[in-house]
């Protein structure tokens, strides 16, 4: 989530593929897949494998294919928002943000739309490994996830466009993969599990909030539908403080019901990162200066879901003393 150069806006049609050395071809695709935003969906698979390890199950081959799936299907779906934000002009002159590979020239929008449905397949493809393992449930959860992931910016859906991208992104980097991800190493749904899922899907649901803040002039003037653009920043700035503060009431909340171990309350040491980000906010609009909002919430999202997955693997490793 860095600040990038001023893209070039360019008419559709005129874009040019990216030439060169298979070395530059490669990373441009790794730069349009925004590797820097994989925190939101690896840090789900790694809490949910926690959450199996704490139970007494943990599979490395079946952690790996589930990791590799979860983040196809992310990838897929940036392509894919990054595909249909072009076609719409929404992200025409946007000075700042990870995007951008269309606008460049560094890859065409037909191009841009096959990695997208390339790594939707791969997606799929893992998961009907997982379905072989694991049973019909996988056929539910990945079929579930690839369609939220191409409905999120996809006509006729278009969930980010109506207001809905905040509530998607919490339910299938929350619950979904969280549990999910459990489900793969268990074969069973845990009541352990879905609460642990519940902070990791609202700071999950907070970066793309940041994201929204960020963009929302440029999406006013596209007429894209955000909570941020609906409710207006003031209070959208307000939505953002209560996602940041739901996220440790639900660490706390899980672990005074007994569903979490006391060792998860480790993740409690990442609230001082939340002040930094406040205190930007409250600095005021300055949309560069609101990327770096960005930035730290997705740092606060990954370092959040490491501590609870230690607390969970370390409360495991004593009980099995």
């Amino acid at each position: 989530m860095t600040v990038t150069e001023r893209p070039v806006a360019r008419q559709p049609g005129t874009e040019q593929p990216v030439k060169g050395s298979p070395r530059l071809w490669l990373g441009t695709w790794w730069r349009a897949v925004r590797p820097f935003a994989f925190s939101a969906s690896v840090t789900p698979v790694v809490v949910g494998s926690a959450a199996a390890y704490h139970a007494g199950e943990f599979h490395a081959v079946l952690f790996v294919i589930t990791l590799l799936a979860a983040m196809s299907i992310h990838a897929a779906t940036n392509l894919a928002n990054d595909y249909y934000d072009h076609v719409r002009g929404v992200d025409a002159g946007q000075p700042i943000g990870p995007g951008g590979a269309i606008q460049r020239g560094h890859l065409s929008a037909p191009a841009v739309l096959r990695g997208a449905i390339a790594l939707f397949a791969l997606g799929g493809l893992l998961g009907l490994w997982l379905i072989a393992v694991r049973g019909w449930p996988i056929v539910l959860i990945g079929l579930l996830s690839v369609l939220a992931g191409y409905a999120y910016t996809a006509p006729p859906l278009k969930l980010a466009y109506r207001a809905l991208g905040e509530l998607t992104v919490f339910i299938f980097m929350g619950p979904v993969i969280v549990m999910g991800a459990a489900y793969v190493q268990l074969e069973a749904w845990t009541w352990e599990a879905f609460l642990a899922s519940l902070p990791i899907g609202l700071l999950a649901s907070a970066i793309l909030h940041a994201n929204n803040l960020r963009d929302i002039e440029v999406d006013r003037r596209s007429g894209k539908r955000t909570i941020a653009t609906v409710i207006g920043r003031k209070w959208a700035n307000r939505e953002m403080y209560l996602l940041l503060t739901a996220t440790y009431v639900a660490l706390v909340a899980a672990w005074a019901v007994g569903a979490l171990p006391w060792p998860a309350l480790t993740a409690l040491a990442t609230a001082p990162l939340v002040r930094p980000i406040v205190g930007v906010m409250r600095a005021g609009g300055n949309p560069r200066k609101l990327n770096m909002v960005l930035y730290r919430t997705a740092q606060l999202h990954m370092r959040f879901g490491a501590l609870l997955a230690v607390g969970l693997a370390i409360h495991w490793a004593i009980e099995s003393r």
